[in-house]
């Protein structure tokens, strides 16, 4: 009577058994990344069901891609915020938006983006999967694709629980060029919104602090707001997303790029109350605070009127304003002009103020 192969595998291992892995965790273990089998179940049940499409569905090291016509552009960025989930948003959210809206910027519609995680060993899957469901979502309200992507696991302490790269690529329509060179005198600057926002919000959930109203993030999309700002206007000089440094960051490399000066309205900036409050509490500046969810434009004076009302008329966009305009006095200095009447220079924050916010 032949024993079978099961019979001779355990007469060779003396009457041991090699039980199948445990794949089933609850937190990010070395062996999630170390290529074999529970990496591919992590990319096989956590992140393709959450951004399938045909290039990513391949698998392969790289995305082929048929790409319009037209001049592209690029982008790439690293996230590193701490805490990973705040008021209005998370760290996912903010990869997908905050690279969507650097390759708009340029005036281009964001096709498709390529995702890198770096995972710290003991991060918790449930953790892991609210971030990948909200990179989803934001993707899915972008209109773009996540097509290529990486994914590392480090030892604890090797990297803050969860960093995320994200590069874009999009195409820039034919004859449009945006770029602070073609900034003239009296042309206006516009602000799609309140500003400060999203670094406070990081910031009072990271120490903890209480105030009247919660402040949220303002991360989101900006293309569609940036479709609609140039169809309603053919002299759009530049656009720019306020990040880290915040608006007064943006307007003085405006103004040194242009070589020319920029008044800006102190009673014209839009600031939710709760984020001045918080502002004048900490000693910080609002404009000098990050934002996620809101761009400048710098446009002809005689179409910054019709601009606006576009502007206004788009949900991320209620809240604009005309906040400043270029002048040829002071060139490549950025003035801020008080209530009173009195100017005081408007300059680069020194060092980063809040660290980990984007």
């Amino acid at each position: 009577m032949d024993d079978g192969p099961d019979h001779k595998n355990k007469a060779l291992t003396g009457g041991l058994a090699c039980p199948l892995p445990i794949t089933r965790h609850e937190q990010v273990l070395l062996a999630h990344g170390a290529g074999g089998r529970m990496s591919a179940e992590l990319i096989g049940s956590l992140i393709l069901p959450r951004f399938t499409n045909p290039a990513l569905n391949r698998l392969h090291d790289q995305a082929i891609l048929t790409l319009p016509s037209g001049r592209l552009a690029f982008s790439t960025d690293t996230y590193v915020v701490d805490p990973l989930i705040f008021p209005g948003g998370d760290i996912g959210e903010l990869a997908i938006n905050g690279t969507v809206n650097d390759v708009a910027m340029s005036g281009a519609r964001p096709l498709f983006l390529s995702l890198g995680l770096v995972l710290e060993e003991g991060l918790p899957f449930a953790t892991l999967e609210r971030i990948l469901d909200s990179m989803g979502r934001a993707a899915r309200e972008a209109g773009v694709q996540v097509v290529t992507g990486d994914t590392k696991v480090v030892p604890r302490g090797k990297c803050d629980k969860l960093f995320i790269n994200t590069s874009g690529v999009g195409v820039v329509p034919e004859g449009l060029e945006l770029d602070a060179s073609r900034i003239r005198p009296g042309d206006a600057v516009i602000v799609s919104g309140t500003v400060g926002d999203h670094g406070l919000a990081v910031l009072t959930c990271r120490e903890r602090l209480s105030f009247t109203s919660q402040i949220r993030s303002d991360t989101a999309a900006l293309y569609h707001l940036v479709a609609v700002m140039l169809a309603a206007s053919s002299r759009i000089r530049v656009l720019r997303d306020p990040t880290r440094g915040g608006v007064a960051t943006s307007l003085n490399e405006f103004a040194a790029s242009a070589r020319l000066g920029i008044v800006v309205e102190e009673e014209s900036l839009p600031v939710a109350p709760a984020v001045r409050g918080a502002c004048e509490a900490l000693g910080l500046d609002p404009l000098t605070v990050a934002n996620e969810g809101k761009l400048l434009a710098v446009v002809a004076r005689e179409d910054a009127e019709p601009l606006l009302a576009a502007i206004k008329g788009h949900p991320l966009g209620r809240e604009a304003r005309i906040i400043g305009q270029v002048v040829e006095e002071h060139p490549g200095l950025v003035a801020l002009r008080t209530g009173l009447g009195v100017k005081r220079l408007l300059e680069m924050p020194v060092a980063e103020q809040l660290p980990r916010i984007c």
